[in-house]
């Protein structure tokens, strides 16, 4: 028999990220959250939580979080059709989902369907950010229970929607390139003017290099981990980079940004991937996902 005062312990200190935290949202004293978690582990023979500031589920726990979710998701639709089970003495006890999603979507379309689902919605919603090619990680290893990923291939367990594709333009400022480009951009020149790029497992700069000049060239770049800011510093004149075309579009309409070389988009298919044993009680989640993509994609 499955301790669920304990599962519950073990998902909302992942949740909140701490001991005390939990002990609010729970309405007990952290000394019995923490009880509540060691028993769990020494029962188990694995640490479910790193301790930390904040503090982590380990792989094992992520399981068991996915599990409690799933739980929760049961308990909502059953509370719903047979309210006098609700104790009305005891706390409320809300679903937060975990998703995962690429910065750029998060920039540009995804908020709007996140917003809608949840204007309907008692679920609680925490969207985790990385690179589209990894989001789908999250997903196989249970971090999440959906993703919008770059990962075409449906990933085991999971139910898998096409959305579109997010279209991104090599831009700069046109006087980045008159200083960078002054022969026009050859490769040569590439290898010289400063990208700007996301993070470490941004590839966009050079899946675009690779498809415009058909090989992999070096380039020095700055680092900068923030969609926003990124299409800033475009408009700044501090590098080159990709950003998606619904952030720029206005800008190379006007003429504050240029394509380095005219008419060589870069376009990044999306698909959303959901866990199968969510994806039924999900689907109006899924449904605004994909109107959303549809619309702006």
């Amino acid at each position: 028999m499955l301790d669920y005062p304990a599962l519950r312990a073990v998902a909302t200190v992942v949740q909140t990220g701490s001991f005390e935290r939990a002990a609010t949202v729970l309405n007990v004293t952290p000394s019995a959250v923490s009880q509540r978690v060691k028993q769990l582990e020494e029962r188990l023979g694995v640490i479910l939580i790193t301790r930390g500031t904040p503090c982590t589920a380990t792989e094992k726990g992520e399981w068991l979080c996915r599990h409690v979710e799933n739980v929760g998701m049961l308990e909502a639709e059953l509370f719903g059709q047979l309210p006098a089970l609700v104790n009305p003495d005891e706390p409320r006890q809300r679903v937060t989902l975990q998703i995962a999603t690429n910065a750029d979507s998060l920039g540009t379309w995804f908020v709007e369907a996140m917003s809608n689902f949840s204007k309907t919605s008692s679920y609680l919603l925490n969207v985790a950010v990385d690179d589209q090619d990894h989001t789908a990680e999250w997903l196989q290893r249970g971090r999440v229970i959906a993703a919008v990923t770059s990962l075409e291939k449906p990933i085991r367990g999971c139910r898998r929607f096409a959305l579109g594709t997010l279209r991104y333009n090599a831009t700069a400022t046109p006087d980045f390139v008159a200083r960078h480009f002054p022969d026009g951009v050859t490769s040569e020149a590439i290898r010289n003017a400063p990208a700007l790029t996301f993070n470490q497992k941004d590839r966009l700069q050079s899946s675009w290099v690779r498809q415009t000049f058909g090989q992999d060239l070096d380039y020095p770049t700055h680092w900068l981990p923030s969609p926003q800011s990124f299409v800033e510093a475009t408009l700044s004149g501090m590098g080159w980079g990709m950003n998606p075309t619904q952030l720029t579009r206005a800008h190379l309409a006007s003429g504050r940004l240029v394509e380095l070389v005219a008419d060589t988009p870069l376009d990044v298919p999306l698909y959303w991937q959901i866990n199968r044993l969510g994806a039924e009680r999900l689907a109006e989640l899924t449904r605004e996902v994909v109107a959303v993509a549809k619309r702006r994609l």
